[in-house]
């Protein structure tokens, strides 16, 4: 098994090692679940067979709960706990580290985003029939999910890589994630510019055709655009430690 394999498939079974995974997996289907069926009327005041509104939800509890958690310790842990110059050291390329680190988390988060298919399955297959559901929107509203978690948990690496701290890497990645996803919200009053800006970079404003059932390529790009950017800055912060 290559190294980089070694080290995502070490990552991702530390989680299940210790409480955390199943802390952060029932709370946020406890957080969605009462979003999606309760908040403003949810599911059933909706009266459609339609899951845009848990589409619209799981992006800001990924931002603010999950995202955050799962990636705090990828390396500000290992550089606390001294850790990380020996994995260095080894013979292993940085790129494995970054790599195998990166796929651990984002395997762990996917997790939680697959097992969101109990909400679709057990409420229009099996066990209850609530009406015909269109699979195109929820299989794109899915595909975006995977790219805003794998765009998102490469920002939470690269603040992890930046810091000796969990909990300063918990809150900034935090911060910086809620504010991609909330500032689609205020793109639309800005003035000109500065409004062109901000809906580039809002993540909202990327995500919102996947929750409605449309793939546009430029979405999909950008999202992986944001994914390679944060993983080659959280390479180079390595080697620069590396060689300090």
């Amino acid at each position: 098994m290559s190294p980089l394999l070694t080290i995502a498939r070490r990552e991702f079974r530390s989680y299940f090692d210790s409480p955390l995974a199943y802390v952060v997996i029932c709370l946020s289907f406890l957080a969605l679940g009462l979003m999606f069926f309760i908040y403003r009327g949810g599911f059933w005041q909706a009266d459609k067979a339609s899951l845009q509104a848990m589409f619209e939800y799981a992006p800001f509890g990924l931002s603010a709960l999950v995202v955050p958690v799962v990636t705090m310790r990828l390396l500000a842990e290992e550089r606390r706990s001294g850790t990380l110059e020996m994995l260095i050291t080894l013979p292993v390329r940085d790129s494995d580290v970054i790599l195998g680190k990166y796929l651990g988390a984002l395997g762990l988060v996917l997790v939680l985003v697959v097992t969101t298919l109990i909400y679709p399955l057990a409420m229009f297959r099996f066990p209850w029939h609530l009406g015909p559901l269109d699979m195109g929107p929820v299989l794109s509203g899915y595909l975006g999910l995977v790219l805003f978690s794998a765009a998102a948990t490469a920002i939470g690496l690269l603040i992890s890589a930046l810091t000796d701290s969990q909990a300063v890497a918990f809150f900034i990645t935090f911060f910086v994630l809620v504010a991609l996803w909330l500032i689609g919200f205020g793109a639309d009053a800005a003035p000109g510019t500065v409004g062109t800006v901000l809906q580039y970079v809002s993540f909202q404003k990327h995500f919102e055709g996947f929750a409605k059932g449309l793939i546009d390529i430029r979405d999909v790009l950008f999202f992986l655009s944001v994914t390679v950017l944060a993983l080659v800055v959280a390479f180079r912060a390595l080697e620069r430690r590396k060689w300090a």
